[in-house]
């Protein structure tokens, strides 16, 4: 478990949901030299269910947010729990936002904010706010987001 973050976690007051187990043949985090990768997040509820939907048809933009906030938690959620105690994330460096969205919605951008606002307050603006896409295509379980970044260690 990463103490420094769970520690910035508890200060913030952040409920945390379960870490999800892979469901398929790849690693949730992977530290390579001075940078970590996380695999596909998706919106993992405290009880362990999905936010699922599609947005612009089940789900508003403003719901689509708070699934994205929610994949952010989840992706914290898999940090604390992956990754070595001593670990230190200095800053995000890159953001991929994937939207379950009908052909027509088009605030892709806007949905993605929940993560990257939630991350900025996590680490600061200076040091949580990295480079991004947002996009939108299908995605498995139905779920409504799924959200991939990258970041930079502390040596």
């Amino acid at each position: 478990m990463s103490t420094h973050l769970a520690a910035r976690i508890q200060e913030m007051g952040l409920i945390l949901p379960p870490a999800p187990k892979p469901v398929g043949v790849y690693r949730p985090t992977l530290i390579v030299e001075n940078q970590l990768y996380i695999s596909g997040q998706g919106p993992v509820r405290e009880d362990a269910s999905l936010i699922q939907g599609k947005v612009g048809a089940v789900l508003d933009k403003d719901q689509a947010k708070v699934a994205a906030r929610q994949v952010g938690l989840t992706m914290l959620s898999t940090i604390v729990n992956n990754t070595p105690p001593d670990l230190k994330i200095k800053r995000v460096i890159k953001v991929l936002g994937m939207v379950n969205a009908t052909p027509a919605f088009q605030d892709h951008p806007f949905v993605i904010n929940g993560f990257s606002e939630l991350f900025a307050e996590v680490f600061g603006t200076e040091n949580g706010i990295g480079v991004r896409s947002a996009v939108g295509m299908n995605l498995p379980q139905n779920i409504a987001v799924e959200i991939e970044a990258s970041f930079l260690l502390e040596n």
